[in-house]
């Protein structure tokens, strides 16, 4: 995480709240981007720092905070999942070379740090939530956001195999993929293609429900969900992959989610695809961004071996 000064802080945050008391405090758990608490008099915020403009990002992950005012906007008019207000979102990039924002601050605490509370209860929540977020819809695929990573598609099937090319096409310039690995999965793809060509109603999607931004209280009701910068339209089930992935997807997720699985034979193959479009980011991200290549071969084998499963 970047680390600032107090001046460059306080100038972000004087910005929107010119007057009264100020106090910045770092946010050790930020993964992506660089958070503070803030204290502004009475009121409590919290600052959240976009990474610089010349890092290396998954082609989605480039400017992606400013989807976020429009997503938190209409999750918090459509549906009652508890979204922080952004009260201040800067892409002018004045004061600093970055996005960031300013949110009010939600109460309890990460999932991660609450290991005394009932997970079961929380997950089913969690499900109860994620069941509205799934309810708003959109007439195109793929990322939509302000961000723009993609050419938006009409349909699933189209949207996807953009996604799984860009994303190979990353991995490939990190080089942690040769020409004959990149064809490879390229054509597993195009092999499966006719089992992701079906009827799918673009949802929103958030993309990274983890512990980390799953915020509950002492008695464990589930007080906030977080980080929507990484959030998709499209196929439900590369959401349903990414729970598994994080350790969510368990009964009372489902119980609270309140609709059954597709496991038929097809989806399953396609869960196999969804969890390696979220396996391989890691690559790059590893590799690129925190300088560990060692961790990214490590993501590449379980790739690699996640792919083999999947008839050629």
């Amino acid at each position: 995480m970047m680390t600032f000064s107090d001046a460059v802080l306080e100038a972000m945050v004087r910005r929107y709240r010119p007057n009264g008391r100020l106090s910045i405090t770092p946010i050790a758990s930020g993964k992506f981007n660089s958070s503070y608490w803030v204290q502004a008099d009475d009121e409590p915020l919290v600052l959240r720092i976009a990474p610089p403009n010349d890092a290396v990002y998954v082609f989605y992950e480039a400017k992606m905070m400013r989807q976020e005012p429009s997503l938190h906007a209409r999750l918090r008019a459509e549906t009652t999942v508890p979204v922080p207000e952004i009260v201040a979102f800067d892409d002018a990039q004045t004061v600093v070379d970055r996005d960031y924002m300013l949110l009010r601050r939600l109460p309890g605490r990460p999932l991660s740090e609450m290991p005394h509370v009932n997970k079961a209860k929380v997950l089913r929540q969690v499900g109860e939530c994620l069941a509205q977020v799934h309810g708003l819809t959109a007439v195109q695929h793929g990322y939509l956001g302000e961000h723009h990573p993609m050419q938006p598609q009409d349909n699933w099937a189209a949207a996807f195999v953009i996604m799984w090319h860009k994303l190979l096409d990353d991995v490939v310039a990190q080089g942690f993929y040769d020409a004959a690995e990149s064809r490879y999965l390229r054509h597993l793809l195009e092999r499966h293609l006719p089992l992701f060509d079906r009827p799918v109603t673009s949802r929103l999607l958030h993309m990274d429900v983890w512990a980390q931004n799953i915020l509950v209280d002492d008695t464990g009701t589930l007080t906030g969900l977080l980080d929507w910068d990484r959030a998709l339209w499209g196929d439900s089930e590369i959401e349903f992959a990414v729970l598994d992935y994080c350790g969510i997807s368990e009964p009372p997720f489902w119980a609270g989610y309140g609709q059954p699985r597709d496991w038929s034979p097809a989806a399953q193959i396609r869960q196999r695809f969804y969890l390696l479009y979220e396996l391989q980011k890691y690559i790059v991200i590893r590799n690129g961004r925190l300088h560990d290549p060692i961790a990214a071969q490590h993501y590449k084998q379980q790739a690699l071996l996640l792919a083999r499963q999947i008839p050629t």
